[in-house]
């Protein structure tokens, strides 16, 4: 079983092009499902049957893990099995009737624009890593990007003159983003300060790369300083980027496109939140509410 394992890694590595971090994630999922596997004295993946698998599902839910990560696990082994039966390595797939636990919808968390500004303004200009720290806050808030493919950005993927910045989205897909000019000028602020010739654009305080977690890390700070009681990550930018756009007028769309989604279901999450405050407005305002 180990060895189709590793040619599945291999093959959405490197046919599928995922991420490395989703390679991690799934790579983790189905090493802990091979222990499972061995621990049962199941070592043919021919010999696998639903009992097998409704006590792997049995073994996560003792694991406290959430809902959501068993969702995930199991996506990961439904996704081996697929692979397994393309190949003619399985005639069927053993999970095809096995369901992941339902998951609870929930409203992305998002920042009012004032909380945003609030934010936005905190770093001191008066340093290297306040004004780097500026220039990030103004690139999440400004392109709606995820933070990979912020700290993935290279200093020459920047267009000035047109505006826009080319983005490594997910599965390694390139779109060009467009980019507001307060977040250029804090970009050209933060490289004429920096000081060093590296080709990523925002670096960490040994001058490498600086990370998704870094960034988190970042954020964290300037939250406690401004008192928010928001939960707020890079992706809670994301989230207002297009709670605003939507709320302003933007057709969804055109928001799917800026998000780089695949999918515009995965967009229309944003409309649920702009109804509630909608329903919200109409509640306080309409005599007959």
């Amino acid at each position: 079983m180990q060895d189709y394992i590793k040619k599945y890694l291999a093959h959405i590595e490197h046919n599928r092009n995922f991420s490395s971090q989703t390679v991690r994630a799934y790579r983790n999922d189905l090493n802990q499902y091979l222990s499972f596997l061995v621990a049962e004295k199941c070592h043919d993946p021919g010999d696998v049957t639903r009992l097998f698998l409704r006590g792997f599902l049995a073994f996560l839910k003792k694991q406290d893990y959430s809902k959501t990560t068993i969702a995930r696990k199991v996506v990961s082994v439904r996704s081996l099995y697929k692979y397994l039966c393309r190949e003619g390595i399985l005639k069927c797939n053993p999970l095809e009737n096995i369901r992941a636990p339902k998951l609870d919808k929930k409203l992305p968390g998002f920042m009012s624009v004032t909380e945003a500004e609030t934010l936005l303004n905190l770093p001191g200009l008066n340093s290297v890593p306040g004004v780097r720290d500026r220039a990030i806050m103004e690139t999440l808030y400004s392109t709606g990007m995820r933070v990979s493919e912020v700290v993935g950005i290279d200093i020459e993927d920047i267009d000035y003159f047109n505006e826009v910045v080319k983005v490594r989205g997910k599965g390694k897909k390139e779109r060009l983003q467009p980019v507001g000019n307060h977040a250029l000028d804090a970009i050209r602020s933060y490289l004429s300060k920096r000081g060093s010739d590296n080709k990523a654009l925002f670096l960490n305080k040994r001058g490498g790369r600086l990370t998704g977690r870094s960034v988190a890390r970042m954020l964290e700070k300037y939250v406690k300083m401004a008192g928010l009681s928001l939960n707020i990550s890079p992706h809670t930018f994301r989230h207002s980027f297009a709670t605003h756009l939507l709320d302003r007028g933007a057709d969804l769309r055109s928001v799917q496109e800026l998000l780089g989604h695949a999918n515009l279901s995965t967009t229309q999450i944003y409309t649920h939140i702009t109804t509630e405050r909608l329903k919200q407005v109409y509640d306080k305002a309409h005599p007959r509410a």
